[in-house]
């Protein structure tokens, strides 16, 4: 059995409420910015530059959430994909061609009902409870 890792973050912006970035992948399913992690490379680095190739933007990394989901994507592997907290930095969104159709932001409602798979539907749900707790956490103080 190989064993593949990759690495990517939920993004989010708050305005009036949570919004998401929701990525179109040219195979046709959504999905939450991730990718294989390259010899030498930390976690979070892979998670930033996946982004920056991805969608174009440079992000804040925030690791006090990750979560893990793990999968089979073929035959003989086994795959755990880490997922951090991000915010945009800078950057225009200019999504990579070759891999993503378009890039969107959706409230959390939109988001979840429109992620294909159930593993980024369950990483959706475990970050917005972590943000709903955090925001409401820094707001009574």
């Amino acid at each position: 059995m190989n064993q593949e890792y990759s690495y990517g973050a939920v993004i989010y912006k708050k305005e009036n409420e949570l919004f998401y970035l929701i990525e179109h992948m040219t195979l046709g399913h959504y999905s939450l910015p991730k990718g294989h992690i390259e010899k030498g490379e930390s976690p979070e680095e892979c998670a930033i530059r996946e982004i920056k190739e991805e969608l174009g933007l440079d992000v804040n990394l925030d690791t006090s959430f990750s979560h893990t989901i793990t999968y089979s994507p073929k035959p003989g592997v086994i795959k755990d994909v880490t997922f951090y907290l991000a915010t945009v930095k800078d950057g225009n969104l200019v999504t990579q061609k070759e891999e993503v159709l378009e890039a969107m932001y959706l409230n959390y409602e939109e988001a979840l009902k429109i992620l294909t798979h159930d593993s980024d539907k369950e990483t959706l749900r475990a970050c917005n409870s972590f943000l709903q707790r955090k925001l409401k956490y820094r707001n009574s103080i």
